[in-house]
């Protein structure tokens, strides 16, 4: 989530006009799947906030998976059809639950690691 909001910061100040890229987090989904995957061994291995982390890491992966089946299924992914109307509000929903599960992981490991360090 940094990183677009790094990249987008960046790209608006060359291009003197906003541009956010809000498919970014979900085209980096392997990155982001390894790292809560490690918090969440972290988190095992301390026995803390093991619920939190491993509950935002299935949220993520289910609202991932779902906004890519909906827009196949409803043919946004092939520009079948435009990008308008509710199945175009479904597919953006699921991507930002998505970030915002990806967020809620981060803040997660933030406070695992404030309780293992600095009690």
């Amino acid at each position: 989530i940094l990183f677009t909001v790094i990249t987008s910061v960046i790209g608006t100040i060359y291009s003197r006009r906003l541009l956010f890229d809000f498919l970014m987090p979900a085209e980096l989904f392997l990155i982001a799947l390894v790292g809560a995957l490690l918090l969440l061994c972290a988190a095992r291995r301390a026995r803390y906030y093991q619920k939190l982390i491993g509950w935002g890491l299935v949220a993520a992966i289910v609202f991932l998976v779902s906004s890519q089946g909906i827009a196949i299924a409803t043919g946004l992914a092939s520009g079948a059809i435009e990008p308008t109307g509710w199945p175009w509000a479904v597919v953006i929903s699921s991507i930002a639950f998505y970030s915002f599960a990806l967020i809620e992981i981060g803040i997660a490991g933030v406070l695992l690691v404030k309780k293992l360090y600095f009690l």
